[in-house]
């Protein structure tokens, strides 16, 4: 997975924990996509202060991931529905009994997840 897309998806999880300057900052650079120059001129920061804190919220953030692994267990689930549309889509094409038996095997995997 790449940074941004790591980046934003612990921001969606766990951004509510961040301060609500943290929230604003980081919100800018990751879900904005300006610079550290362009969020330091709107916030009236340091470019250098912007890099800092931003460096700070991903380890807190991820720091947050390694104790829940809520973006872990979401990716899971998101990969064993998308497996159950795929075998679905197939639907006129594989046995019937097959397909059930693998659906019932994937949504018990999501079910034991939650």
């Amino acid at each position: 997975m790449d940074d941004v897309l790591k980046q934003s998806l612990l921001y969606d999880f766990y951004g509510e924990l961040l301060t609500e300057h943290q929230r604003a900052v980081y919100g800018a650079v990751v879900n904005d996509d300006l610079s550290y120059s362009e969020t330091a001129e709107e916030f009236g920061v340091s470019r250098q202060g912007v890099h800092d804190l931003v460096k700070r919220c991903n380890k807190t953030l991820a720091a947050y991931e390694e104790k829940l692994h809520l973006v872990e267990k979401f990716l899971r689930i998101r990969g064993s529905v998308q497996e159950i549309q795929r075998l679905s889509s197939q639907y006129e094409t594989l046995e019937k009994e097959v397909l059930a038996k693998q659906v019932l095997d994937i949504s018990g995997m999501i079910l034991e997840e939650l």
